[in-house]
């Protein structure tokens, strides 16, 4: 992606309203290229919101050890936001960097860290002496507080630790401040500034989700929503320390806040995404809660709220429902900020683009969701928290997706879009072209055509 130099008004001197777009991390960074290219042409503002709730992969040991919000969905999309640059090698080796993760084995992969961190790596080569310098010590700055939380049996794992996750850590701890910690990734990244990521919430604490399904039962936590897991733990090597029981946690000096709950506190850095079980019942709703288990009610990031009300179009783009979209939708002040009703009509345009295959959170199986239940779902997260009376009442589909965006039924893996019900609702339906990618059996996915997608969202935000 080319740095964004434009004049952002429309042509009288007034600033143009920008584009705000809701998701997660990794399925999301699929279409960045598609936001690009239709900001480049709008010459607007390009606001990601990206939630901080996810308690799996390198972040969870990060969050044990460490504490602070998830950085891994906001370290994915500004790694994703670097300009591509052909002849720029330095900023070719910073991606490599901040995309690379340590070894799958944890003593290898101390191993790997210290040689990152001592300046030994090749992963260095590239990357200009000032530039390095500055890195190594966010990254030091981690290491020291690493050491410093060392109580054996409790040590760090270093498994599959993603160096830019362990970056935003770092610097967060520096500077005192997440929003810090994004600014300097950001410049380190060279990401332009008319692309902004936020995370929905601005905060240097951890905070979990739970969700309540329709046969009464409860989950906490992002990991055993989406993505089930084993517990991870340390090999039984005395080169590092015994492998942690359950019973050592409580009794690890200072590692949690006294009644917190154990499935927040267990690592998760190895799990799978294809291999998923059904749940039992239909996801029913959302919340966030305390480390105790209780239910919560953060407030926005207030740069969120004030993307919003800079932006004539909302999006809420491909990835887990219920753990990427819905978890930035039902913190306070967000529903607000996207009514037609309290914001004045300033956003116009709020499209869902569907997903392109159902998976755990939208299932099961034998009860999938349908394109309306998505939309519903998304109202409902909107609206939840001021006004529960309106929950379920079809004119409040209308007021937070305007359009909505399918994969043609022919590929078969999405959920049934019925065009007459939505149109009915007065949500204008748009299908868009896919592709088939990644062979066949479980990894075939059904991917929108880029080309086809871009097309569409113009059309519609042009309309």
């Amino acid at each position: 992606m080319a740095p964004l130099m434009v004049d952002d008004t429309n042509g009288n001197g007034s600033k143009r309203l920008g584009i705000t777009v809701f998701s997660g991390g990794t399925a999301a960074n699929s279409l960045v290229d598609v936001f690009n290219k239709i900001v480049q042409k709008r010459r607007c503002q390009l606001n990601y919101v990206i939630p901080i709730s996810d308690n799996g992969g390198s972040s969870s040991e990060l969050i044990r050890f460490v504490g602070g919000p998830s950085v891994g969905d906001i370290r994915s999309r500004l790694v994703r936001l670097i300009p591509d640059h052909e002849n720029d090698k330095e900023m070719s080796a910073v991606k490599l960097l901040f995309e690379h993760r340590l070894d799958v084995d944890p003593l290898r992969a101390r191993s790997d860290w210290l040689d990152i961190v001592e300046s030994r790596s090749l992963l260095w080569g590239f990357i200009s002496s000032p530039k390095r310098e500055l890195i190594r010590s966010v990254l030091n700055t981690l290491n020291v507080e690493i050491v410093k939380r060392a109580r054996p049996p409790n040590v760090f794992n270093f498994a599959s630790a993603s160096v830019g996750n362990m970056f935003l850590a770092g610097a967060r701890i520096f500077t005192g401040s997440f929003e810090s910690a994004i600014y300097l990734l950001s410049m380190v990244c060279s990401i332009p500034p008319s692309v902004s990521v936020l995370p929905a919430i601005n905060s240097n604490f951890t905070h979990h989700i739970s969700a309540g399904l329709r046969d009464g039962s409860t989950i906490a936590g992002q990991v055993a929503i989406s993505h089930p897991s084993a517990p991870t733990a340390l090999p039984d090597d005395t080169q590092i320390a015994p492998a942690l029981t359950a019973a050592d946690h409580d009794r690890i000096e200072d590692a949690n806040l006294p009644g917190s709950l154990p499935a927040l506190r267990r690592p998760n850095i190895a799990f799978s995404k294809d291999d998923e079980e059904d749940l039992p019942a239909r996801i029913e709703r959302l919340w966030y809660i305390n480390p105790y288990g209780h239910e919560i009610a953060p407030t926005a990031n207030p740069q969120v709220v004030e993307a919003l009300g800079a932006s004539d179009t909302v999006v809420y783009s491909i990835g887990s429902l219920y753990t990427s979209i819905i978890p930035s939708l039902v913190l306070r002040e967000v529903g607000r900020a996207i009514s037609a009703a309290e914001s004045g009509g300033m956003i116009k345009k709020k499209v869902l683009i569907l997903n392109g295959r159902l998976d755990r959170e939208t299932g099961p199986r034998a009860d999938p969701m349908t394109a309306r239940d998505f939309v519903a779902a998304i109202a409902r997260a909107c609206v939840e928290s001021r006004y529960p009376e309106m929950v379920g009442r079809e004119e409040v589909l209308r007021e937070y997706v305007s359009h909505l965006v399918y994969l043609g039924d022919d590929l078969g893996e999405g959920p049934v879009v019925d065009v007459a019900e939505l149109r009915r609702l007065g949500i204008e339906c748009v299908r868009v072209a896919g592709k088939v990618v990644g062979g066949g059996g479980r990894k075939r996915r059904v991917r929108y055509d880029e080309a086809a997608l871009g097309e569409a969202l113009e059309a519609i935000i042009e309309s």
